[in-house]
């Protein structure tokens, strides 16, 4: 993985060995999430923040399955396009919910409409699928 190499030595990534505990902790935290996400009666608020945490450990588990790891959160989500061959436009979908998430954690205004909540959801959805295809960590 070229581009991830690349990122490595630029600071963006580190080189760490896979572990299938913590991939399967990622996933099965990511899961309760998509679960919780369609109960009924959640906030628009509510759903944002659970998809947005499920899309986030699923991307994370991907990176980490291929060895890499970053302490920056928004990476994850840019790094879908080399880990689970994720088109520009779709993580760049994640990447606006992550300018989202971040401007209502520290500005204190969360911004969502129903049409991003829905995509969310959709790309969390379909990042599950993919993971899962990974198979077990080698």
């Amino acid at each position: 993985m070229e581009a991830l190499d690349n990122l490595v030595k630029t600071h963006q990534l580190n080189h760490e060995p896979p572990d299938q505990t913590e991939f399967d902790g990622m996933v099965s935290a990511a899961t309760a999430k998509l679960a919780d996400v369609r109960l009924a009666g959640l906030s628009t608020d509510s759903q944002f923040t659970l998809a947005y945490g499920a899309a986030h450990a699923l991307a994370l588990a991907a990176l980490r399955w291929h060895g890499y790891r970053s302490d920056k959160r928004f990476i994850v989500f840019q790094c879908l396009k080399h880990t689970l061959q994720f088109e520009d436009a779709r993580w760049r979908v994640l990447d606006q919910c992550h300018r989202r998430r971040n401007f209502a954690e520290y500005e204190g205004h969360l911004d969502i409409d129903a049409q991003l909540l829905a995509e969310l959801i959709a790309l969390a959805d379909e990042l599950l699928l993919r993971v899962m295809a990974l198979g077990p960590v080698r």
